[in-house]
């Protein structure tokens, strides 16, 4: 007696269509792989390649001319005991949290106005045009301001101010670049928001007013809930950028003939000025390895931001 064929596991694949399947269905199957190994093969390249690269470089000594030496981790124990690595740290930690707190803080209060502001969409372009300008020609911008013979000392002089402050002092450099970095990064954030906030329904809003809520009521329990997905995303995204501060360091605190002071690096700063600084002494290991240092960095902040910001999505 034939013994009956059993059935397949369930959400096992056969790597035959299934019965009934519609020959939409069946063509999706067939180039689901073919279209999706140019990019996988991409990223491969690019992406997973100089990674490893990178974490095998850093277990080794090397100035890019001789021959490597295999020293360990050693250039990770250097990294743990030298500060000014650990200060690129802090200061990355910085621009994340407070220039991310401040500059998301003036996102949400320019869409709270600008939701039911005539004219909002010029408004939301001048507000992103900053984004379409390099970092650098803020720092070169920047710098000119606030230099000690420029427009802004100028005009404290003017209404009386006698002795205006060192903007671009040592002590005060890195809370400038901070204040230039929330410039710079409101319009692209606030324009992210409000194209969320244009999706929401506005008797959701009229509802709201009908039942007493004010500004701050509307904001946290309909703008804050319906475009939460939107936000979170902004979040990862201010997350990952913050983690490559560069150009407007380099270019604000630093020169033609030397680097900015130790005290204003980030940790993007840092892996460049390991390589390539203008002490001439190359350490490719250190800068491999603390490339490798920011990448796990920015993926344990990811990681955490994205659960901490997990809900349950609210549809419209």
């Amino acid at each position: 007696m034939a013994t009956p064929a059993l059935p397949l596991a369930r959400g096992r694949n056969s790597g035959r269509p299934r019965a009934g399947m519609s020959a939409i269905e069946r063509s999706r199957r067939r180039l689901f792989w073919p279209m999706l190994m140019p990019a996988l093969i991409l990223m491969a390249l690019f992406y997973l390649v100089p990674i490893i690269y990178a974490g095998w470089l850093s277990l080794n000594e090397w100035d890019g001319i001789n021959q490597m030496t295999f020293i360990g981790a050693d250039n990770y124990v250097r990294l743990a005991k030298d500060p000014v690595f650990i200060g690129s740290i802090i200061n990355t930690l910085k621009i994340l949290f407070i220039v991310g707190i401040i500059t998301f803080v003036f996102a949400f209060g320019l869409t709270m106005i600008l939701r039911d502001m005539m004219g909002k969409k010029f408004v939301r372009s001048v507000l992103f045009f900053p984004t379409l300008i390099n970092a650098m020609v803020f720092g070169i911008f920047a710098g000119f301001l606030f230099s000690p013979a420029g427009p802004v000392n100028k005009l404290l002089l003017l209404v009386g101010v006698q002795d205006p402050p060192k903007w671009l002092a040592q002590d005060n450099l890195f809370n400038m670049i901070m204040i230039v970095m929330i410039w710079s990064a409101t319009g692209y954030f606030t324009t992210i928001i409000m194209s969320a906030v244009d999706q929401i329904p506005a008797y959701y809003y009229e509802a709201a007013g009908l039942d007493g809520a004010g500004p701050w009521a509307k904001f946290r329990h309909v703008t804050l809930p319906l475009a939460w997905d939107v936000i979170s995303v902004c979040a990862v995204l201010w997350t990952m950028s913050s983690v490559k501060v560069f150009e407007l360091i380099l270019v604000f605190g630093g020169s033609t003939a030397k680097a900015p002071p130790t005290s204003t690096w980030s940790t993007a700063l840092y892996v460049y000025q390991a390589a390539f600084g203008s002490g001439g002494d190359r350490e490719f290991g250190i800068s491999a390895a603390s490339a490798i240092v920011s990448l796990i960095l920015v993926t344990v902040l990811t990681i955490g931001l994205r659960r901490m910001l997990r809900r349950e999505a609210i549809e419209i």
